[in-house]
């Protein structure tokens, strides 16, 4: 892949023909042009070949499509259960009684809406038109409601009515001792309980909690399907011994570099794309029900600890690959970076939703190696704080810093020997 790119820009075909001056004057090319140019040859070609890729593209469809369905399908079933209301029509002699009804409905969770009718006249006729859904009278056995309706009476509003009549019931009772039903009433609201925690545990913002794994699970599943990728090419290139024709022309930390810029960049572009539409359609949807900043920001937040993330374990995932001339050998040198991938992301979906201010999973995102997948949850949940952040991004950046030289050293040192994998202690050592 990225022979290609080099080759087609400043192109390694000389080398191939085997002339000495084919190689020098590529190589005195390159160091004139110097390290920028080299890195966007490689990083330009990675990222051509990988847009193009019918895998990479069906891939981010379905990406795409799927989290545009999940929202829209939340969109319809929300919309449809919030949308179910009543209405009731009472007669202005029993006006008072409209308080009550909505009031009812309030604190069972349904909306009750209340038509005044001049007399029970109109309001059997506003039954039969379908104008309201019941007729509600006072005077019936006991104090309760006598109900008009045109076929039956739905389980809701019967549950509604009932609180309601139950109301009116206890204030007739009250009125026929001669006490005062609305003293009674508001001392009956303001009862209560006075509970003082001595942990007091946070509500759970269910779009943010929402928001959060999403980001964190996003951010998993493109490192899982990115980070590998690096380590794969890297093969390739080492197993057809192309990479001996692209160090001819290229250092071994360009070439490294250069991958890793142009792999990131891709999988940014798709992190960043699948961020837009989800967060556009929730907004625009009403789902994530958070201001457009906070959801913007959290996103935002997100895509950096992404490349941060990406770029530390793309390091590794390219060291790794050196150490290998077969596809086959990778799994023997990838499961422990494959591992510090999945950790954090099964702590996080595991301990988050019952405990968003867990204290195992804000050590753990201030981790560097588990805080790209750790951090953009606990910032969507919003239970970490601002020097929290700055504080684990600081020592994600150092920890990338000492990679850079870490890893370019194995992969400077391992990646032109072939056959049998090669000892990280013998690659670190290698002159």
């Amino acid at each position: 892949m990225t022979t290609d790119g080099v080759g087609g820009a400043d192109g390694p075909r000389g080398a191939t023909g085997g002339s000495e001056g084919g190689v020098s004057g590529h190589d005195g090319g390159l160091g004139e042009l110097g390290t920028a140019r080299a890195l966007r040859l490689i990083a330009g070609r990675e990222i051509v070949t990988r847009v193009r890729s019918r895998a990479f593209q069906v891939m981010t469809a379905l990406f795409v499509v799927a989290i545009a369905a999940a929202v829209l399908v939340l969109s319809a079933v929300s919309g449809g259960s919030s949308s179910s209301s009543s209405t009731v029509a009472v007669t202005a002699a029993d006006g008072r009684q409209a308080t009550a009804i909505v009031a009812a409905g309030r604190s069972l969770g349904e909306e009750v809406r209340v038509r005044t009718v001049t007399d029970v006249a109109d309001g059997r006729q506003a039954v039969l038109d379908g104008d309201v859904d019941a007729l509600v009278r006072t005077g019936a056995a006991g104090g309760g409601y006598q109900v008009t309706v045109k076929k039956d009476l739905s389980d809701t509003l019967t549950s509604v009515l009932t609180v309601a009549a139950r109301q009116a019931a206890l204030e007739a009772q009250i009125a026929g001792l001669g006490g005062d039903p609305a003293t009674v009433g508001r001392a009956v609201v303001t009862a209560g309980v006075d509970v003082t925690a001595l942990h007091a545990k946070r509500e759970v913002d269910g779009p943010r909690l929402l928001l959060g794994l999403l980001s964190g699970g996003l951010i998993y599943l493109s490192l899982m399907i990115f980070g590998p990728a690096v380590t794969q090419g890297v093969v390739e290139e080492k197993s057809s011994r192309v990479v001996e024709l692209l160090l001819a022309v290229v250092r071994p930390w360009q070439l490294m570099a250069g991958k890793v810029v142009g792999i990131g960049a891709v999988a940014l572009g798709q992190l960043a794309l699948i961020g837009v539409v989800g967060v556009g359609l929730g907004l625009a949807t009403g789902q994530l029900g958070i201001p457009a900043g906070l959801a913007v920001g959290s996103v935002a937040m997100a895509l950096l600890w992404y490349l941060v993330g990406f770029s530390m374990y793309a390091l590794l995932f390219a060291a790794a690959g050196a150490l290998v001339s077969r596809q086959e050998d990778a799994a023997g040198v990838t499961p422990p970076i494959i591992a510090a991938i999945i950790i954090p992301y099964v702590v996080g979906i595991s301990v988050l939703p019952a405990s968003p201010d867990s204290g195992l999973v804000l050590t753990l995102a201030m981790i560097p190696l588990f805080a790209p997948v750790l951090m953009p949850m606990v910032i969507g949940i919003g239970s970490v704080a601002v020097w929290q952040v700055v504080v684990a991004l600081v020592a994600a950046l150092a920890l990338t810093g000492l990679l850079v030289w870490l890893a370019g050293r194995v992969y400077g040192n391992a990646v032109k020997r072939s056959g049998t994998r090669v000892a990280l202690r013998d690659a670190l050592r290698a002159a």
